[in-house]
C-alpha cells in the first residue's frame, strides 16, 4: 500500500477530533459523575435541613416533565380536537404543544437555587433594605404535614423585589416555584429564572391549547406537592391598594382537587410592605397611561433618572438604604376544610358553581393577605400627613397623631412594625425617608406635603388603607375556622 499524505490542516483536525473522542469516552463521564455527586450531597443536606423537603417532581429532569405534558390524555384530546377544527395535521398541532410545554416547564437546579440564588437574593434584599420578618404563625405551621399537603404562599404584589424578598426569607424552609409573567422572558434572565424553579405564564392568553398545557402543569405540580408562590392580584399594584383577585391559577388548582385524596392544598397568606417601592413612580405613570399617551416614555425616563441619581449618591457616599422591607406570614388555610365546612365536593360542581366558589375563596384569601400586610414606618407617617387638612405645627404633633393611629390600627388587628421596639425611632425613620425624597417638607412653619408629591404619598398610605375602612371594626374574620386542618 502506498503512503497517505495529509496536509497539516487535515492532521490538526483529526487530532482535535481524537482529543474530543477521548474526552467524551474517558474524562467527561468522570466530570459528570463528580458534579452529580456534589449535587446529590447538596440535595441530601437540604432534605435533612429543610422542614419542607424538595419533592421528587421538582427534581425530575425537564425533558421528562415536557414529555408527560405532551402525552397527557387531556392535552392529547384537545390537540386532536384542535387539529380537526383548524384542519391541520396532528403533528403540526403537537409541535405547538411542545413549544408551549418548553415555554412553561422550569429547569429547577437545587444547587443553583440554594448556592447562588439564595446568596444573590440575600445580597440584593439586604443591600436595598433593612429586611425584617414582622410576624409568623409558627404554632399553626408546626401542625402542617408537608408529605400530605401542597403549600401555596399567596402574597400581595407590591414590587418586583417581592420575588427576591420572599425567596430569601423562605429559603430556610423550602424552595418556592413562582408563576412569572412574560416580562422575564429575555435572555439571560429567562434561563436564570427557570433554574430557580419558576414557570412562565402568558397573562390573559385566549389560546385554549396553551391554557390546557398550563393547567395540566399546575395540576401535576399540586398533585406532587410542589411548594408554590402565587400573587392573587395577577400583577403589581398600580396605586398601592390591594387589587381584585384573578381566578385563573386558583381555578386550575381546584379543577382536579379530590376530597378523598391524601394531599390537601394549603394556602399561606403572606403580607409584604416596603418603606420605598423601587418602581413607585413608574407604576403611578402606568396607572395614568390611558389618560396620558406619553406616560410610557415618561416612565422610561423616570426609571433611568432614578438609576442615575442613586448611582451618583453611591459614588458620592451619600446613599442610604430604602428603609424597611417587612413580611408577615399568616395562619394556613386548608382547601379541604373549605369544602368540608360547606358540604361541597368540587368534582360534583358545574363549571359555574365552581367559578362562584373560586371567587368567594379568592376574595377571602386576599382578605387574609390584607390582614397580615405590615404597617411600616413610612406608611404610618404618610397616612398621618395625609389625614391632616393643614400643615402640622411640629414633630410633636406628628408624634401624637402617629401614636394614636398606631393604636387604632392595632385595635383592628393590624401588625405595626416598630423597629427596635421604639416608637419614637420608628417615627423618626419614617419621617426621614419621606424628607429625603422631598415628599414631606419641614420648615419654620411646620411639616407639610407639597401638592405635586401628594399622589406618591397616597401610594404609600394606600398600602394600609384597608385597615382603616369603617366596616373593619365590626367585621368577623371570614376564614377563622379554616386555619386548622389535619
Amino acid at each position: 500500500m502506498g503512503d497517505i499524505t495529509l496536509s497539516f490542516g487535515w492532521f490538526l483536525l483529526l487530532l482535535i477530533l481524537a482529543c474530543v473522542a477521548i474526552l467524551d469516552w474517558l474524562l467527561l463521564p468522570s466530570v459528570r459523575w463528580y458534579f452529580r455527586r456534589r449535587v446529590n450531597r447538596v440535595l441530601e443536606e437540604l432534605n435533612r435541613r429543610l422542614p419542607i423537603r424538595l419533592q421528587a417532581f421538582k427534581l425530575t429532569k425537564r425533558q421528562v416533565l415536557i414529555d408527560r405534558l405532551l402525552y397527557d390524555p387531556e392535552v392529547l384530546a384537545l390537540a386532536e380536537k384542535t387539529a380537526g377544527h383548524e384542519q391541520q395535521p396532528l403533528p403540526v398541532v403537537m409541535g405547538r404543544v411542545e413549544r408551549y410545554a418548553r415555554e412553561i416547564v422550569p429547569a429547577f437546579n437545587a444547587y443553583f437555587y440554594f448556592r447562588f440564588g439564595y446568596w444573590l437574593a440575600r445580597k440584593l434584599a439586604r443591600s436595598f433594605y433593612r429586611v425584617r420578618l414582622g410576624w409568623a404563625a409558627e404554632p399553626e405551621y408546626a401542625k402542617l404535614d408537608p408529605d400530605r399537603s401542597t403549600l401555596v404562599f399567596v402574597m400581595n404584589h407590591r414590587s418586583n423585589m417581592d420575588y427576591v424578598l420572599v425567596t430569601y426569607m423562605a429559603a430556610d424552609r423550602t424552595a418556592l416555584s413562582y408563576a412569572v409573567g412574560e416580562w422575564a422572558r429575555i435572555w439571560p434572565l429567562q434561563s436564570l429564572i427557570r433554574a430557580m424553579g419558576a414557570y412562565f405564564v402568558r397573562r390573559g392568553s385566549g389560546n385554549a391549547l396553551y391554557r390546557k398545557v398550563l393547567e395540566r402543569y399546575i395540576q401535576m405540580a399540586c398533585e406532587n406537592g410542589v411548594t408554590q408562590a402565587l400573587y392573587p392580584e395577577g400583577g403589581l399594584s398600580r396605586d398601592g391598594r390591594l387589587g381584585r383577585p384573578k381566578l385563573g391559577v386558583l381555578d386550575y388548582m381546584w379543577r382536579k382537587f379530590d376530597l378523598q385524596s391524601s394531599r390537601d392544598i394549603v394556602f399561606i397568606p403572606v403580607g409584604l410592605n416596603y418603606d420605598r417601592v423601587l418602581e413607585d413612580r413608574h407604576l403611578l405613570e402606568q396607572a395614568h397611561s390611558k389618560a396620558n399617551s406619553g406616560s410610557e416614555k415618561g416612565a422610561t425616563r423616570s426609571t433611568w433618572a432614578f438609576l442615575g441619581r442613586n448611582l451618583w449618591l453611591m459614588l458620592t457616599q451619600r446613599w442610604f438604604r430604602f428603609g424597611y422591607a417587612c413580611a408577615n406570614f399568616g395562619p394556613p388555610i386548608s382547601t379541604r376544610a373549605w369544602f368540608q365546612q360547606r358540604s361541597m365536593d368540587p368534582q360534583a360542581m358545574s363549571r359555574e358553581e365552581r367559578l362562584q366558589q373560586v371567587q368567594c375563596f379568592a376574595d377571602e384569601l386576599l382578605y387574609q393577605v390584607g390582614q397580615v400586610v405590615p404597617v411600616t414606618p413610612v406608611a404610618l407617617v404618610a397616612t398621618c400627613m395625609l389625614q391632616s387638612e393643614r400643615p402640622l405645627r411640629s414633630r410633636l404633633e406628628l408624634k401624637a397623631r402617629a401614636f394614636a393611629l398606631a393604636g387604632r390600627l392595632e385595635q383592628v388587628g393590624a401588625r405595626v412594625y416598630v423597629p427596635r421596639k421604639d416608637r419614637d425611632y420608628a417615627l423618626e425613620v419614617g419621617l426621614r425617608m419621606l424628607r429625603l425624597r422631598h415628599l414631606v417638607v419641614e420648615n419654620e412653619d411646620g411639616l407639610y406635603v407639597p401638592e405635586e408629591q401628594r399622589e406618591i404619598l397616597e401610594y404609600y398610605a394606600n398600602s394600609i388603607e384597608h385597615y382603616l375602612e369603617s366596616n373593619h371594626d365590626a367585621e368577623v374574620n371570614p376564614v377563622q375556622n379554616l386555619t386548622s386542618h389535619t
